[in-house]
């Protein structure tokens, strides 16, 4: 019996998505249509192509070599739309995950130079501060802090980046500028939720000065900064956030200059998809370009 193309296109929709309802709206389709062809694709090649996971679907080693050859197919279907010239292989949807202060300095512009050059290519990122993930369903790429302990995916550095203290003018001229670490532990701590925080590298307020209190915490490093701005406190800052802002002040610099590692994740089979490699290769010359930046040296 002969592979159905339409079959195959439907499983590369659905290992993009990790779901069969968000691979149905991209397709024009609905669930139960998905889960037709899907089903009809395994009964041609007389194996499972999928298998269920945390987030949703994964690919198994069968649906895998399907996808390689669905992505021949989609590639064929997309140069008949593009007579006399070669189709642009750097188009789709990608999907990552990085920390808030990444995700706005280095993955937007990023992404947006590389959009430019590509108008096809799609981007979509979640921000998150977490482990990385043991499976990815229907996720190209995560950026996370500190090395990850993974199984069945590829883990490279990106880069580092450095973290102090930080206090608003205004708030120093009213409650008095720390000069030691004992004084500091006066002041009350803007930072993320201790109970909440799962990235163990991101400690470090809490291991360097155990005394000093939290005052406003949240999950959100934006809300770190302006909170800091605001006077809530002492944040403890990204430096490539906080030396933005004139209205800050970077205290005792010798004491408090956390250095921590981007590290990049990837699924193994991500790397073949022109687009992922693309924004893989964009978001690690970013990373080169903005290095000053996130070490503390702009």
């Amino acid at each position: 019996m002969d592979t159905n193309p339409d079959d195959l296109l439907v499983l590369l929709a659905v290992s993009r998505s990790a779901k069969f309802t968000t691979a149905a709206q991209a397709l024009g389709l609905n669930h139960t249509t998905v889960s037709r062809r899907i089903a009809a694709l395994e009964k041609t090649l007389g194996g499972r192509v999928l298998s269920r996971a945390a987030g949703g679907w994964e690919l198994t080693e069968l649906g895998a070599e399907a996808v390689l050859v669905a992505e021949q197919v989609e590639s064929a279907v997309r140069s008949l739309g593009q007579p006399g010239q070669a189709p642009d292989p750097i188009t789709g949807v990608v999907r990552m995950t990085a920390t808030d202060g990444f995700s706005a300095y280095v993955a937007a512009p990023a992404v947006a130079r590389l959009r430019r050059k590509h108008p096809g290519l799609s981007v979509e990122i979640v921000t998150v501060t977490r482990r990385a993930l043991q499976q990815r369903s229907g996720l190209d790429i995560e950026v996370v802090v500190g090395e990850p302990q993974v199984h069945r995916a590829e883990a490279f550095k990106l880069g580092e980046y450095v973290l102090g203290m930080y206090a608003s003018r205004d708030y120093l001229a009213e409650n008095g500028t720390p000069a030691t670490v004992e004084e500091l532990t006066e002041h009350p701590l803007v930072y993320f939720v201790d109970s909440m925080l799962q990235v163990d590298d991101l400690d470090a307020p809490r291991r360097l000065v155990p005394a000093m209190k939290d005052g406003l915490t949240s999950t959100n490093v934006f809300v770190h900064v302006e909170a800091t701005r605001a006077g809530a406190g002492i944040g403890f800052l990204p430096c490539f956030m906080g030396d933005l802002h004139q209205d800050l002040v970077r205290l005792l610099p010798e004491a408090f200059s956390e250095r921590l590692p981007y590290w990049m994740v990837l699924r193994p089979d991500s790397m073949r998809r022109p687009a992922v490699a693309a924004v893989v290769q964009a978001l690690r010359d970013q990373a080169v370009e903005y290095r000053e930046a996130l070490l503390g040296r702009r």
